[in-house]
């Protein structure tokens, strides 16, 4: 092969890698947001599909004349770990009352090419109250409207709504704010990932809060793995059983693969036996090291769990450890203490350690610097930590689990925070 050829492969590989850990980390791309990455996506579209599908079970919807590609990945969990979130004030996650307003605004955009933000308040003002579940959405209170804002901003950072004049955070200010918008209905029909549609369900909404888990996991289940409807056969994990061996063989390699590529870090005692036995084949040893390759991952193996390194951090929506933020110094800090009681440590020895580290360092996270303000830094810490993976909940106790092991601090200098 000549060198020019060598050269054609290696670029080729590259390409596909970064395009795989940028549709990890971003599975709803736009032309918009990234035009040079979404060439990539566009021109290598056909075996990124297969790449997904045969590696995930995943879909890769790409349109190239309207401008987005979408991954639609599927998960067997529901995962709290990600959630929505604001696109400014510090990427605070959505609470209830930002998804419920969510799922309306998104609803009443589907009906309208272009629309302001006033005549779409007052749409959803009318869809809340038509439905007795909802409480009401009133555009006097400003809280609301600044609710409102983060609905609509986030819909923007998805491509689904573009700002044609004005500027949307003007709404939190005044309810007579003017700002027009043009609606991109192709995306925002994108948005939803899950394989069955909420009304291919049928079911009444007064059945709604009794049969909740219910729905949810009728909206993941995948009828390809030959997963019974009613999900009334099971083997001893509590997981829905294939229906023959070829669907078993799809189903285990597709389940043991998203978990390595949508999780920091897998441990081998939250897999099931067939996943650990797939895990340990041949066959499939074979795969994941050349998935893991392929999508430019450093694949790290170990007896507790196996977990992908991005050394270019492409793939990396949250980093950890980050001296960027305090919950993640303090929970970097408070690996130690936890690392050094395998058996783990209940919440008010945390909080203690947590207040130690306020005192070490007085003019650090001023933030908690309040009544109750160690067990709010301690239980934040926690958050981030279990999020990574690296902490589990267990007997009212915080423990923590085998990849913890890789962070030890030898040393600890915090930068002083100074008043403006």
């Amino acid at each position: 092969m000549s060198n020019s050829a060598n050269q054609l492969v290696v670029a080729e590989r590259e390409e596909m890698s970064r395009c795989i850990r940028t549709l990890l980390v971003r599975p709803l791309l736009t032309e918009r947001s990234d035009p040079a990455v979404f060439d990539l996506v566009r021109r290598r579209r056909d075996p990124l599909t297969h790449w997904f599908d045969y590696h995930c079970g995943w879909t890769l919807a790409v349109e190239p004349r309207l401008g987005y590609a979408r991954l639609l990945k599927v998960g067997g969990d529901a995962d709290a770990s990600r959630p929505a979130r604001r696109t400014h004030a510090g990427g605070a996650p959505f609470d209830r009352r930002r998804y419920v307003l969510l799922c309306l605004t998104a609803a009443e955009l589907l009906s309208v090419p272009v629309t302001t933000i006033g005549l779409l308040a007052d749409q959803v003002v009318r869809a809340a109250s038509a439905d007795e579940a909802l409480p009401a959405f009133d555009t006097a209170q400003r809280s609301e409207r600044v609710a409102f804002v983060d609905v609509l901003r986030l819909l923007e950072s998805y491509g689904a709504l573009r700002t044609v004049d004005g500027t949307t955070d003007s709404f939190a200010d005044s309810a007579e704010a003017k700002v027009l918008y043009r609606v991109e209905a192709s995306v925002l029909m994108r948005l939803p990932a899950a394989p069955c549609g909420p009304s291919r369900l049928a079911v009444p909404a007064t059945g709604v809060p009794a049969g909740f888990d219910a729905l949810l996991a009728g909206l993941v289940r995948e009828r390809r793995y030959g997963l019974p409807g009613t999900g009334e056969t099971a083997d001893d994990d509590g997981v829905d059983t294939p229906l023959s061996p070829v669907q078993r063989d799809l189903w285990l390699r597709h389940s043991v693969l998203r978990r390595l590529f949508d999780q920091p870090v897998v441990h081998r005692d939250e897999l099931s036996d067939g996943e650990l036995g797939y895990l340990a084949s041949p066959t499939g040893r074979q795969t994941v090291r050349r998935a893991a390759e392929q999508a430019g991952f450093v694949l790290e193996e170990r007896a507790e769990g196996v977990l992908l390194v991005d050394p270019d951090a492409i793939a990396t929506d949250s980093r950890f450890p980050d001296d960027a933020n305090h919950a993640k110094v303090a929970a970097l800090l408070l690996l130690d203490v936890l690392n050094a009681t395998p058996a783990g440590c209940a919440p008010e020895q945390l909080a203690f350690e947590a207040d130690r580290l306020l005192d070490r360092f007085p003019r650090w996270g001023k933030a908690y610097r309040t009544e109750g303000g160690a067990a709010a830094l301690a239980e934040d810490a926690v958050r981030v930590l279990a999020d990574f993976r690296l902490v589990r909940h267990e007997g009212g106790r915080v423990v923590p689990r085998p990849a913890a092991a890789r962070y030890r601090v030898t040393s600890a200098t915090l930068k002083e925070e100074h008043s403006a």
